[in-house]
């Protein structure tokens, strides 16, 4: 698993809190030129993760498609002969952003195809014009529409739609029209979310102030109730609390990171999990196993920076003063904390033994008993039943 950040955006969405710059055409460059050296001097580390790749950001579509192709040639230097990374991806994501798929044609759509590229991930958050305004968004319905379109005459079979409900103008009528027209659209995957209030974006500034009042959890509740019967009477399975799929089109980058398989992150911000003394990551670890996290940090200047003067991706133990790497041992128990959270926002569930060693025994049974822990389809895992998706933050509080 290989995840790359872009970093840039045309504009900033109200509700969004992560890092990201406004794009700029030579600076994007440099940054691009970087990001190549990092991949050049992670090729070891690499070499072990080539199954999926995901580019995410901010927003890779505003990238032209020389920038993402430097890229991914770099990356193609870097993994085994034989698995390159116009062929040998099992799941190529890009995500990407209505408005550039419209200015830039199929002819953009079928590069990022002849790259290797074999899923796109589309961010779409609403049909209702007022309601993309407000979120700051640089495309409206029909461009939204147009894009999907674009997409699918240049031959993408396989397509990721994201949507956000819980808004507080957003009613329930509304909401149902909006699924609607996705269903109407038919693509593989739908990745729905409530709107938070991230620290760091717009929108905490506006409640701040006053000038938005959240949703109430009612509403919230209500309508994610509404999501998972429309889209399950529709054929979608429901395999990870905010992800819906087409049977076959489950998202295997993101399912990967839910059964807490190491994978790279490259870019400022991106994180890393890496495993020492072991191959594979099934089972709580060890003495004899380390799990190591590390992330650079959210810095695109510092990160240029430090790349191109020879100090990019290297871990602080390897290169002292590396300067823009951080790292972490996770204890066992971290461990296991985080793939019980991991595990439970998912249908597959998680093994019972891990539950039963490192889960509070009464929480655990209190679960049970009351029917918010139930057999998964694996009868040596539990999982969450969907009817209690909406309140998994708390089942999971209870049990750890």
């Amino acid at each position: 698993m290989v995840y790359i950040h872009i970093p840039f955006c045309g504009s900033f969405c109200t509700y969004c809190g992560f890092y990201s710059e406004i794009a700029d055409g030579r600076f994007a460059g440099q940054y691009v030129k970087a990001l190549c050296t990092e991949i050049s001097t992670r090729k070891e580390e690499l070499a072990g993760k080539p199954d999926t790749l995901y580019i995410g950001g901010g927003t890779p579509s505003v990238l032209p498609l020389s920038d993402i192709g430097r890229v991914v040639r770099a990356l193609s230097g870097a993994i085994p002969p034989g698995k390159s990374a116009t062929s040998g991806f099992r799941e190529f994501t890009v995500e990407v952003n209505p408005e550039d798929i419209v200015q830039k044609g199929p002819a953009y759509v079928r590069g990022l195809a002849s790259l290797g590229v074999n899923r796109i991930s589309m961010g779409i958050q609403s049909f209702d014009d007022g309601i993309l305004h407000w979120m700051n968004r640089r495309h409206d319905a029909a461009t939204a529409v147009k894009a999907f379109g674009i997409l699918r005459e240049a031959g993408m079979e396989n397509v990721s739609i994201d949507l956000i409900f819980g808004i507080s103008h957003l009613d329930d009528a509304l909401w149902k029209e909006t699924l609607d027209r996705v269903l109407g659209l038919g693509p593989q995957h739908i990745s729905a979310y409530q709107l938070s209030v991230e620290p760091d974006s717009a929108l905490a500034g506006m409640v701040k102030n006053g000038r938005y009042e959240e949703a109430p959890e009612s509403q919230c509740s209500r309508q994610y109730d509404i999501l998972c019967r429309i889209l399950g009477d529709a054929g979608y399975h429901h395999y990870e609390i905010s992800n819906f799929a087409l049977p076959g089109y489950e998202a295997v980058h993101n399912s990967a990171y839910w059964r807490h398989v190491p994978y790279a992150g490259l870019g400022p911000g991106a994180h890393s999990l890496r495993i020492e003394g072991a191959a594979s990551p099934e089972g709580v670890s060890g003495e004899r196993k380390r799990y190591i996290r590390s992330w650079n940090i959210p810095d695109v200047r510092k990160y240029i920076s430090s790349c191109l003067s020879g100090g990019c991706g290297a871990y602080p133990e390897e290169s002292a003063g590396a300067g823009i790497v951080q790292t972490e041992t996770l204890t066992p128990e971290q461990v296991a904390i985080e793939r019980i959270m991991l595990g439970l926002r998912t249908d597959r569930g998680v093994e019972s033994s891990c539950l039963e060693s490192y889960a509070d025994g009464s929480g655990l049974a209190k679960m049970i008993d009351k029917g918010f822990l139930v057999p998964a389809s694996d009868p040596s895992f539990l999982r969450i039943p969907e009817k209690h998706f909406f309140i998994s933050d708390s089942i999971i509080a209870d049990i750890i």
